[in-house]
This record gives structure tokens, C-alpha cells and sequence, in this order.
């Protein structure tokens, strides 16, 4: 189970971290999503995995840590409202730059530089 944990943590940081470094702004918010997809998972490992136990038992049994839970929620609720906050942002962005590129232009294909620089030269 916990291997199984851990190569879902790895997948969604490694894709949040691909799709963070895309040139439009749409992937880079999937990219922050998943990241902190990653974060909620990792912080709620940080209270043991348990499958057999219960939440909370009696007082003599040893009973799950309500800490890393109630930093998932918190984590939760934090990362929706960074993610509304972003896409609004983009969105505005789209709207003032009439590009959804990051730096706000298209980039430059190196082909097509090349045939406009081998094209001036020949004239």
C-alpha cells in the first residue's frame, strides 16, 4: 500500500512539475492543481497509513493522529482558493493580451527564423 502511495505522490508532482513549465497558462494551472493534489497526499501519509484501524477507538488503543487530517483540510481549502485565484487571473490576462502564452507572446518557431533569415540574405 504505502509503495503504491509513494508512486502516486511521485507521478502527480513529476506531471504538476511538466505541466507547470508549459508555455500556455491552461497547463500551468493543471500543473498547480496536481501539485497540490501531491502536497495533500504527502502531508496526510505524514499520519501513518492505517487500513485495519479505525479513526478513533477507546481510551486504551492507539487511535489515528487528527493532525495531519485537519492540515489536509486546511491545505484543502487553501489550494481551491489559489487555484479560483489563478484562473481568473489567466483569464484576465487572456483578455489584455489576446494570448494565453505565459509571457504573453507566441513563441518563435527556429525553422521558420531560419527560412526568413535565408530568404533575406538571398535577395
Amino acid at each position: 500500500m504505502e509503495l503504491l502511495y509513494v508512486i502516486c505522490v511521485g507521478v502527480l508532482t513529476f506531471s504538476g512539475i511538466f505541466l507547470c513549465l508549459r508555455g500556455r497558462t491552461f497547463p500551468v494551472v493543471v500543473g498547480l492543481t496536481m501539485l497540490g493534489y501531491a502536497v495533500n497526499m504527502f502531508l496526510f501519509s505524514s499520519g501513518r497509513l492505517n487500513l485495519e484501524g479505525a479513526a478513533i477507538l477507546g481510551m486504551a488503543e492507539q487511535y489515528a493522529d487528527p493532525l495531519p487530517q485537519a492540515l489536509v483540510l486546511t491545505a484543502i481549502v487553501i489550494g481551491f482558493a489559489m487555484i479560483a485565484f489563478v484562473v481568473i487571473l489567466s483569464m484576465r490576462a487572456r483578455a489584455d493580451l489576446g494570448s494565453d502564452f505565459v509571457d504573453g507572446r507566441e513563441p518563435v518557431d527556429a525553422r521558420k527564423l531560419v527560412e526568413r533569415n535565408s530568404r533575406g540574405q538571398a535577395e
